[in-house]
């Protein structure tokens, strides 16, 4: 009953995304010993999960069935190839290609129509997992924070951003018109379901890509403020076209300014929970209270 190709292509896909958050070091070290052939092969494993949720949805196209199984196997190798050439991890082209390429395909939802509607979902946790192996695994890059064994001080700099953010974003998101008050308590059940939710499939993906892998390489070229500030406006750009049809500035802006904040979470320790935690909270207030 429960063995559905559904749960397991979602057990599958889930797999590597937590085994990396709660296990990071035994899992980069299971990794390690695999042959380093073999160990670029893996990823291409990524197309089990569509093949399991295509099928039987009658959507199978060969087309999809290779991208998810190449494209995982040619970001790899070009992390190989910069392994090579940036031994310091200072930041390679091919580091910054590999994350324009995983962003942009998230953002613009490229991959999507390759999902049923409500299985979307599936496609930013698979590239999730392809920069997750190809980065850590492969590249081997330091200083991410990617370890959700929480910490108290997680919560308490966590929180520190979210109250720090609050008294800027709110007053200004209601003069901009952005943000309108109108609660939508529907339970303590449904709020906790909402943070978690928001947590695991929106503020830590999001976190490990802007904080964690975006702007731990950018500190390296351009120093803190630099990399914190340049990051906050892209992530607030990443925001163009969320709840409109056109340019949403208002969005943009409100989403920079937060990332300010996200980012200062992340750097206080190099924690992805951490801020994780700060955008988790931003993220559910706003749909509790505010529309």
């Amino acid at each position: 009953m429960f063995l559905t190709p559904i749960n397991l292509a979602a057990a599958l896909a889930l797999t590597p995304y937590f085994a990396a958050a709660f296990f990071p070091e035994q899992t980069i070290a299971a990794f390690r010993r695999i042959p380093s052939i073999a160990r670029l092969i893996v990823p291409a494993s990524l197309c089990i999960p569509y093949v399991l949720v295509a099928v039987p949805a009658h959507i199978f196209h060969w087309l999809w069935f290779a991208l998810y199984a190449v494209l995982p196997v040619a970001i790899s190798a070009l992390l190989a190839r910069a392994c090579v050439a940036d031994p310091e991890q200072r930041g390679n082209w091919r580091d910054f290609l590999v994350l324009a390429v995983i962003g942009f395909a998230v953002d613009l939802r490229w991959f999507q129509p390759a999902w049923p509607v409500r299985f979307a979902v599936f496609n930013k946790v698979l590239l999730l997992d392809a920069g997750i192996y190809a980065l850590f695994i492969i590249r081997g890059i330091t200083g991410a924070g990617f370890n959700l064994r929480f910490r108290v001080r997680d919560l308490g700099i966590g929180l520190r951003e979210f109250a720090f953010y609050a008294p800027i974003a709110i007053p200004l998101g209601l003069a901009l018109g952005f943000l309108h008050i109108h609660p939508a308590w529907h339970g303590t059940f449904h709020a906790i379901e909402a943070y978690v939710f928001s947590f695991f499939f929106i503020a830590v993906p999001e976190e490990l890509f802007f904080r964690g892998w975006l702007q731990n390489l950018l500190e390296r070229r351009i120093g803190r403020v630099w990399a914190l500030l340049l990051t906050a406006a892209l992530f607030g750009l990443s925001h163009w076209n969320k709840r409109a049809l056109h340019f949403n500035w208002r969005y943009v802006l409100l989403a920079a300014i937060a990332g300010i904040f996200y980012g200062r979470a992340w750097r206080s320790e190099r924690r992805v929970g951490a801020s994780a935690l700060t955008h988790a909270t931003v993220d559910t207030l706003w749909g509790l209270f505010f529309q």
